[in-house]
């Protein structure tokens, strides 16, 4: 079986989901090529378990500030170019056409007529899920994006839907350093993010933003973008400040870290994030970078694990068995490996 794997590189969730699932598919022998989009070539790291893979500009989403440029994104996406790579995206030696919310890989397979799954957590936005009001642009630009007749979604908790739990990589034994908070808002003013931790001196905080080498500044270190490292610093902490994206805060609970998030203005897959998180009371937002809200937020103690189940191997294998059982069973069967699925009742 041979496999086209898409995935949309605005941000880092969808890499990051991409990546804990590939140790599941390459055991079972699959050949996959991977199609990344939405990002620069020079803006990619730590790309290496993907191999040789192909980029196209696709489409994007575009912020200055922690706020969503609606014109801009309107403006600045080609997309005649979206259409010629669509058109020219050569599906005819793929069994399978799998999607993260990658739109070049979607519309050629829609287009072609070939099998085509779609993974994300945009997917679980076609239930019933917690949301924010209003926003029917947004929405209908979320279900245009990257269209598949067959979607999964992730999500927090499975508020009685057909949705799995967060795709997260198997984490190492978490540790608590009550002095040390991870930063990451890549969207957000690096400038702006100093000045909004600088005053909190009892604290050490790890900010990883674009930047080419470590710099200490007494209590912030500011450091390059590493999957390896932010991932040990995130293993320590006590708490994580970010934007509101689903993966980043999904790693989080799992790890039983403390979340203050901003979601991105205008942005609504983050709005609803946001929504879902303080319905569940994992998390404390702020809609702009509040000093008093961080305050408060840093004498907090830490949460309690969230005890995710597994997800990678049994997604993989119903992925590619051919007489796949529904999603709503797939779902079922998933959270019930969990020893907490009692506990995560609705609230």
């Amino acid at each position: 079986m041979k496999i086209l794997y898409g995935v949309q590189g605005t941000g880092n969730g969808h890499l990051s989901r991409t990546r804990a699932l590939l140790p599941a598919l390459k055991r079972t022998g699959v050949e996959i090529d991977f199609v990344f989009s939405g990002r620069r070539q020079e803006e990619f790291f730590d790309m290496q378990p993907f191999g040789v893979y192909r980029l196209f500009k696709g489409l994007t989403l575009f912020y200055q500030r922690g706020r969503l440029q609606l014109l801009k994104t309107l403006t600045k996406n080609n997309f005649w170019r979206f259409i010629s790579d669509v058109r020219r995206l050569d599906l005819s030696e793929y069994d399978l056409v799998i999607s993260d919310f990658e739109p070049v890989t979607t519309w050629s397979a829609k287009l072609r007529g070939v099998p085509c799954i779609a993974l994300s957590h945009q997917s679980a936005f076609e239930y019933a899920v917690p949301k924010a009001r209003g926003y029917w642009v947004s929405k209908l630009a979320m279900r245009l994006f990257s269209p598949s007749k067959i979607s999964v979604g992730f999500h927090y908790h499975h508020f009685n839907q057909p949705v799995l739990p967060p795709l997260i990589s198997g984490t190492e034994q978490s540790t608590s350093d009550d002095k040390t908070i991870v930063v990451y808002m890549g969207f957000e003013d690096l400038n702006e993010i100093i000045q909004f931790v600088s005053p909190f001196t009892d604290y050490q905080f790890q900010i990883f933003a674009s930047v080419e080498k470590q710099i200490s500044m007494g209590h912030i270190q500011i450091n390059p973008l590493s999957h390896k490292e932010f991932h040990n610093q995130l293993n320590c902490c006590a708490g994580v400040i970010s934007n509101a994206g689903f993966e980043l805060s999904s790693e989080a609970l799992q790890l039983g870290k403390k979340l203050l998030v901003k979601p991105l203005t205008g942005q609504y897959e983050q709005l609803c994030n946001v929504v879902a998180l303080e319905q569940l009371g994992r998390a404390q937002s702020m809609q702009r970078l509040d000093q008093k809200i961080l305050e408060q937020w840093l004498q907090l103690p830490s949460q309690t694990p969230m005890n995710y189940p597994q997800v990678a191997q049994p997604l993989a294998d119903w992925l590619l068995n051919p007489n796949r059982c529904d999603i709503a069973q797939l779902a079922q069967q998933i959270w019930r490996i969990s020893k907490d699925y009692r506990t995560l009742a609705v609230v």
